[in-house]
């Protein structure tokens, strides 16, 4: 095993074509990939937001209706604290794995099956523990998947492309909620509901992995020891200034926009909509910001390739989500709900459009793309985990108006966070935090290849 400062480039050790492409891997063609990555995203949200944005709260409402609330923070909280854990560890295995189907389809296929499988076990739970313990499985094993998935960013897309990669992973993370709702909402067997939602996750998984080309390493990668997992969850700052700034933005601009888990017991609680017909309301509330979260994240990662600009879109991004939430807390009506969603949409489609081509960029190496991708994914996961503990407090303080407007100071404070990393094209200026590697010397990987040279490794 290499010891984790060994794994890590200096800044004065340039990359090369290897370093990006790690030895071995068969390149996809862009569209399959970038369709690919999509769908197995698409099926990681219908199966992860579907039931946070409604069937855990009706679920819970059933099995638990003087509790339900409570219930519903503790285990949304608890699960994102195991899918905290998991993101990075399935990263580093996914690093680390010389299966022959490729290290990181294989974790793709097994998170979305497995994770699915688990999934819809919550159908037939009747006890508050029950769901919080499937619920804590679901969300580790969809992690893995979610992890290999992202770490194809850094693995096979060239820079000039991923703005709009990730785009589209940004319409996406939308496709899959939205369809999810739009499907369940229709049904009235519980039991289906859940069976629909774990099948389409797992097929899509499948569809997934088989776009993907990879191929086995030529030689096999180093093992991975408990020590290492450990390190996997965590990167030092100060040593990579500019992944720590980029770590933290996405944190704060993703607390601002972590309240739609949050939409049916507002509905409920501050406008009397009956459970019968919350379903439905949350579903047109979801149709409204995501039709302009699609939109904007595909627009916006294309207009980010082309102007080679990505930190306004950030900046925008966090000001809206601060100003639709404040909209949010005093709202009189429902329509001006639906105008703060569509405020909502707009900011989660800008920091969508760019943020992982942003984050890709301020990696210290690409070779370990899936560990320290998974710790950047932690700043989407600590949210989910955050906001259900912190909002029983702040709704017993001050109701709906108090959290709303606690989590947007964290949209303001994200947009102003975003300055201190460099824009495209600026990564050697020393006004802006410094990423660890050699800059100018990094050359993006051909959109198309068949096969990487098989280019010694300079470190």
């Amino acid at each position: 095993m290499i010891p984790s400062d060994q794994c890590e480039p200096s800044a004065d050790q340039p990359q090369t074509e290897a370093d990006l492409a790690p030895e071995g891997v068969s390149l996809t063609p862009i569209p399959r990939l970038a369709g690919a990555m999509a769908l197995s995203a698409i099926g990681a949200y219908i199966a992860l937001l579907t039931p946070l944005q409604l069937l855990l709260t009706l679920h819970l409402t059933r099995i638990a209706p003087n509790t339900a609330t409570s219930a519903f923070g503790l285990i949304t909280g608890l699960g994102a604290l195991l899918a905290l854990v998991a993101n990075p560890l399935g990263g580093r295995i996914s690093d680390r794995t010389a299966a022959r189907f490729g290290r990181r389809r294989t974790w793709i296929l097994t998170g979305a099956v497995s994770g699915c499988a688990v999934l819809v076990t919550i159908a037939w739970t009747t006890q508050v523990w029950q769901v919080a313990l499937i619920w804590c499985a679901v969300q580790t094993l969809l992690n893995f998947q979610q992890a290999a998935t992202t770490a194809l960013m850094a693995d096979q897309v060239p820079e000039g492309r991923r703005g709009t990669v990730t785009g589209i992973l940004g319409l996406a993370a939308v496709v899959g909620p939205l369809g999810g709702l739009a499907v369940v909402a229709q049904m009235r067997d519980t039991t289906a509901q859940w069976l629909v939602v774990a099948a389409a996750g797992a097929v899509l998984g499948v569809l997934a992995a088989l776009l993907v080309k990879e191929r086995r390493p030529s030689q096999a990668p180093d093992k991975v020891g408990p020590v290492e997992l450990v390190k996997s969850l965590w990167f030092n700052p100060i040593r990579h200034p500019a992944l720590g700034w980029a770590w933290l933005v996405r944190f704060l601009v993703t607390c601002a926009l972590a309240v739609g888990t949050y939409n049916a017991f507002y509905l409920m609680g501050r406008f009397g909509v009956s459970s019968e017909e919350v379903g439905g309301l949350v579903l047109q509330l979801s149709m409204v910001s995501t039709g302009l979260i699609a939109l904007v994240s595909v627009t916006g990662g294309f207009l980010s390739d082309k102007l080679r600009r990505q930190k306004p879109f950030v900046v925008v991004s966090g000001l809206l989500s601060a100003a639709a939430l404040v909209l949010m807390a005093f709202a009189p009506s429902i329509p001006v709900v639906f105008a703060a969603m569509a405020a909502q949409g707009i900011a989660a489609g800008l920091l969508y459009s760019v943020d992982t081509a942003l984050c890709v960029r301020m990696l210290p190496s690409s070779k370990d793309a899936g560990k320290d991708l998974g710790i950047v994914n932690m700043a989407n996961t600590i949210p989910q985990s955050i906001v259900p503990l912190v909002a029983p407090p702040l709704l017993a303080l001050g109701g709906f108006t108090a959290l709303y407007l606690f989590l947007a100071v964290f949209g303001i404070a994200g947009a102003v966070a975003v300055r201190r990393l460099p824009e495209m094209g600026r990564e050697d200026d020393p006004r802006f935090a410094p990423i660890t590697r050699a800059a100018n010397a990094v050359r993006p990987a051909p959109a198309n290849p068949t096969r990487i040279d098989q280019t010694p490794d300079p470190r």
